[in-house]
């Protein structure tokens, strides 16, 4: 007990005095993830969005495919962006393998899928809606598109936080490709493994906090944003 409650009483320290070396952690996980939305919101949205409203061959198998792809094991991800990039792979002479980028594609893999799953679940609630209009209206399905997304824009950042909440706390992708290097790739998850290993319970508690933190805050912004999108549909 008075080994946890020292580590707990570094672990504030750290905190508090913005230990260099945490925060080198801390802005690198953020960059990476915060980087792997932005990719997968450009890409999951319009495809979300296509999915709602476009009628084609093969739709539903798509559909079910992008669906069984949000459950994507992590460590099977990172196996294949590995086996992508490393000297073997066809994309190794770009000599990405062990670099804060190759956490970015790995989590960005991850992450699309559940934006594009999420988006166009919201897209077609909204086109239940207002489906009729928008055809009485001679919108085209650009058009249409543009409406659901905007007038869902609350239901789709809920999406993208969701999104973002997977890709901070992925650890298994990250460290098979990333390697964990100190200075370079090592993140708050792989960190935290790595710490707790070695006996440094300090830092992987300090790095443990932050992450409930940003948990705790992505929570109460999609609860948020919820309880927007509710008062609005009653408004």
């Amino acid at each position: 007990m008075s080994d946890f409650s020292s580590a707990l009483s570094k672990a504030l320290y750290l905190l508090i005095s913005g230990d260099a070396a945490l925060m080198e952690i801390i802005a690198l996980s953020l960059q990476v993830s915060l980087s792997a939305i932005a990719l997968a919101t450009l890409i999951g949205l319009p495809l979300g969005s296509v999915l709602a409203v476009a009628r084609f061959p093969g739709r539903g198998g798509v559909i079910t495919l992008v669906n069984a792809l949000m459950g994507l094991p992590p460590v099977v991800v990172g196996l294949i962006v590995y086996m992508l990039l490393s000297n073997a792979g066809p994309f190794g002479v770009l000599n990405l393998l062990y670099t804060p980028t190759a956490m970015l594609i790995a989590q960005t893999i991850l992450v699309t899928p559940i934006i594009a799953a999420l988006a166009r679940q919201a897209c077609e609630d909204l086109l239940e809606e207002y489906d009729e209009q928008l055809r009485s209206l001679g919108a085209g399905t650009g058009q249409i598109i543009a409406t659901l997304l905007w007038d869902g824009r609350t239901r789709l950042l809920t999406a993208i936080l969701a999104g973002f909440g997977r890709a901070i706390a992925e650890v298994g992708a990250v460290m098979i490709v990333g390697g964990n290097i100190n200075h370079v790739t090592r993140t708050m998850t792989t960190a935290i493994a790595l710490e707790t290993s070695k006996g440094n319970l300090a830092l992987a508690l300090a790095l443990g906090v932050i992450l409930l933190a940003l948990a705790f805050a992505v929570n109460a912004a999609v609860m948020g944003l919820s309880g927007t999108a509710e008062r609005a549909a009653h408004a």
